[in-house]
């Protein structure tokens, strides 16, 4: 039982699976960058300096005491003049070009979704988490493989739940995925990815299919100029080589040929959204020395469209972001406090459950649903990642 529940506090808070625990290295190959239409080269020259500057994290590391349980609340005011479970949720308008983007390159990068004041907003949720860690990122945080994740942070912090309620987040994601409905599946605060990831596919998805769900990145900081930034290979969410249990991907493999030198790469800005599909190929480079000095906070996830139903998949890597103890079974309609709508409406129900402590998790229920992974033979494919320890990250 102690192994087992080691196992659950090590894994669930994990962004991509088990992707953190393998370092992406920069490598002398640099294929060739393609730029979606969208995109716009903004070369600015760098200014020089004659004396070497002093790496030093800006984040620490909480102490084991500094840690929180329950919910947590930091009181802040919504960007608009809106009012916290009273206001309809804004809306923000894409073109149909950028949805076939996405369809095509199962990637696009939508600039400009939330001004200022949103940012703002999210930054002070984001330093009121940090500073007062919840329990539930402690083996992310504790593991060193970033400053500080966080899954599932809307269920604990009241203040990324409004964002999702009343941001135009739903909007977007609704919009891109041709759908009416738009639910949060699981999602992640991130802070300062220090190791990076190699070439990898999203299967911590919730419990969702592939076609069900969206991926998205909200960013709050400029991307840094010589790493940080996401890279996807064009087109290869259509791909029919890579198990759907994998998690790193060798993009030398045979198969994907057709995919592997087509790079897209973003340079995010605060505010902006990266959409994809959640087969999509793709990999981060953090610093080589795994020191941010300064910030990247990203909140992420995967959202579910209109008609999505429950799959359980206890018994694979998927389950890591299915923890809570709610009480869907397989093949249910997705409808549920635990799984909240964000489109075209949030629903008080839901809400308030939320508000109530009615939606979470406990060690038990973590222990109860992660402990199908040991002798299942699905425990070779969420251990994917020891076929390529030895490999070079593109």
């Amino acid at each position: 039982m102690v192994k087992v529940t080691a196992i659950a506090l090590l894994s669930f808070t994990l962004v991509e699976g088990v992707a953190c625990f393998v370092p992406s290295k920069p490598t002398p190959f640099t294929p060739i960058v393609l730029r979606q239409s969208s995109e716009v080269a903004n070369s600015k020259p760098e200014a020089s300096t004659s004396s070497p500057v002093r790496r030093e994290k800006i984040l620490k590391e909480p102490a084991l005491w500094e840690y929180n349980f329950g919910l947590q609340d930091p009181r802040l005011t919504l960007p608009h003049g809106i009012k916290s479970r009273q206001s309809a949720p804004e809306t923000f308008a894409i073109t149909e070009e950028q949805i076939r983007t996405l369809e095509e390159d199962g990637v696009v990068h939508i600039k400009g979704v939330f001004d200022d004041e949103w940012v703002d907003y999210l930054r002070k949720a984001t330093a009121h988490q940090v500073d007062e860690p919840h329990f539930w990122a402690f083996a992310g945080t504790a593991s060193k493989l970033y400053d500080y994740i966080q899954r599932n942070v809307w269920q604990t912090n009241k203040a990324f739940a409004d964002f999702y309620y009343h941001s135009a987040m739903g909007s977007v994601l609704a919009q891109c995925g041709r759908t009416d409905e738009i639910r949060v599946s699981t999602d992640l605060l991130m802070v300062n990815p220090n190791k990076g990831f190699k070439w990898h596919q999203d299967n911590q998805n919730g419990p969702i299919t592939w076609e069900e769900g969206i991926r998205f990145w909200i960013t709050m900081d400029e991307t840094p100029k010589d790493y940080g930034a996401p890279v996807y290979l064009k087109g290869s969410h259509r791909n029919k080589i890579v198990d759907d249990q994998a998690v790193f991907v060798d993009i030398d493999q045979e198969g994907l040929e057709e995919y592997n030198d087509k790079l897209l790469e973003f340079r995010t800005m605060p505010g902006d959204m990266l959409i994809w599909h959640p087969r999509t190929i793709h990999k981060v480079d953090g610093p080589s020395d795994g020191i941010w000095t300064s910030y990247r906070r990203v909140l992420g996830g995967t959202v579910a469209k209109a008609g999505s139903t429950y799959h359980d998949k206890r018994g694979s890597g998927g389950v890591l972001s299915d923890l809570g103890r709610h009480s869907l079974s397989d093949g249910d309609k997705l409808q549920s406090p635990f799984f909240p709508i964000v489109y075209p409406r949030y629903d008080d129900k839901e809400a308030r459950s939320r508000d109530t402590g009615e939606v979470g998790r406990s060690p038990r229920d973590i222990v109860a649903k992660i402990g199908g992974l040991a002798g299942k033979a699905s425990g070779d494919r969420f251990f994917s990642f020891f076929k390529v320890l030895g490999s070079q990250a593109r």
